[in-house]
């Protein structure tokens, strides 16, 4: 018979048989699932669901199950030319067989000492918490041109910011490029040493050009202005912490998540300043990530899917990339938008939703992802708010914050429009005006 499953030696009942019309389908599916779900859960691995809410149309019928669960085995797999089932009834639920490993890591760690990083740094008395680097800039033989984003925005947003006199190169914080061990907090190793293929980065960048160059150059012309932003989102967090605020004038990769890349973001910034806080910072222990991009967060919510510790808001075009239902289990404030949205629908669901969720939960921080590619006209966010709206909605975040004395780290992320830095930049000056942001202490 196929597909006999024996977990610890023990043989399964003889009621545990089942039969799947697509058991090959099932298992393409459970792999991905589970590959996706937690570093700690590799293949070979098959996941079959009975009759389960979350997998209905392919599901094994088994006439003895008293109810349908989710389960799981390390020693068998499975090819479509395999429909006989055998499924062992003494088994464990996916969830909780993730959160054990998880409990099991954390206890492994406990004790271990941190490696030693650059990224957290104190302010001089006459900085802003904000960070920058001229290396955040992408330019290399005309390739950024090739995707919509705007891959020189962030130095166009300081270069307005210091027109207006608020900073200077003296009073802004220098960002600093996070090295392997600072990714390694998040990031596999397998998943770092995949960028390593020029191949890989031209999919993650959506510049297919970029396949054919050599490394060493996509290393330091591409990669290296993403670790750039990277460090500088983690150094915002600690800076957030100890000025109330921080705004890291790139950053926001929010497509990325431990093991996988993708939709321009190369590394999970948004995941690794908030581990480098839980990890570093006492009495940081609960963190709240209000994105508001247009697209899904999927990275950070795939990093977070079962850490009790983070909430998630998201507001984000329901129709466009990158769609995943799987990560968007992990979200605990939903507000899926439909084409066109305009300013005053938006506002008030932004601004409902998230005076609901602090009345819920009283973070450590707030991680803001302030993408511009809801501004109307953008060809990848579908949505339509004003200048005047996107401002309206920073300033509607900040003062949440402020009221509750909540520090906010805010990245830029997504915005793929040229006018998009100067509306960053009104709207950084606006919170200034309104004294929601200053150099003291708040």
């Amino acid at each position: 018979m196929h597909g006999v499953i024996s977990l610890n030696g023990v043989p399964p009942p003889k009621h545990a048989f089942g039969y799947c019309k697509s058991a090959g389908r099932t298992l393409r599916r459970a792999d991905r699932i589970i590959s996706e779900s937690s570093p700690l859960l590799q293949p070979p691995l098959v996941l079959l669901t009975l009759g389960s809410a979350h997998n209905r149309r392919e599901t094994v019928r088994d006439e003895g199950a008293q109810r349908p669960q989710l389960i799981y085995s390390r020693a068998f797999t499975l090819s479509a030319e395999q429909p006989g089932i055998v499924v062992d009834h003494g088994t464990t639920s996916l969830k909780e067989h993730v959160r054990k490993k998880m409990s099991e890591q954390k206890r492994r760690n406990k004790g271990k000492p941190l490696h030693n990083t650059n990224l957290y740094v104190d302010l001089l008395s006459t900085q802003w918490p904000i960070v920058y680097s001229s290396d955040y800039n992408i330019s290399f033989l005309g390739l950024e041109k090739l995707h919509p984003f705007d891959s020189g925005k962030w130095g166009k947003i300081v270069h307005f910011l210091k027109e207006e006199k608020l900073i200077s190169d003296e009073t802004i914080v220098k960002a600093r490029e996070a090295q392997e061990d600072d990714l390694l907090v998040v990031h596999t190793r397998r998943y770092l040493n995949k960028l390593k293929w020029s191949f890989i980065v031209a999919t993650i960048t959506e510049i297919l050009p970029v396949a054919f160059l050599p490394n060493f150059i996509i290393q330091r012309k591409v990669l290296r202005p993403f670790r750039t932003q990277t460090g500088g989102t983690i150094m915002a967090g600690k800076l957030a912490i100890d000025r109330g605020w921080a705004i890291n004038v790139g950053g926001g990769f929010h497509h990325c998540s431990s093991e996988q890349g993708g939709g321009f973001c190369a590394y999970a910034d948004i995941t690794l300043a908030i581990k480098f806080l839980f990890e570093r910072v006492e009495g940081v222990s609960k963190a709240m990530i209000i994105d508001l991009d247009a697209h899904q967060g999927n990275g950070h919510e795939r990093d977070f899917m079962d850490d009790n510790r983070v909430y998630i808001m998201d507001v984000f075009n329901r129709y466009i990339y990158p769609g995943d239902g799987f990560a968007k289990r992990a979200i605990t404030w939903k507000i899926e938008l439909d084409w066109d949205t305009e300013d005053s629908e938006y506002l008030q669901k932004v601004e409902t939703q998230m005076s609901k969720a602090l009345q819920e939960v009283t973070p450590d921080i707030i991680v803001y992802n302030a993408g511009t590619d809801i501004l109307d006209g953008d060809q990848l966010g579908g949505l339509a708010i004003s200048p005047q709206g996107i401002i309206k909605r920073d300033q509607a975040v900040f003062q949440a914050a402020r009221k509750r004395k909540i520090p906010i780290l805010m990245v830029t992320s997504g915005g793929y429009q040229r006018s998009t830095a100067r509306i960053i930049a009104d709207s950084i000056l606006n919170l200034h005006q309104l004294q929601l942001i200053d150099q003291k202490v708040l």
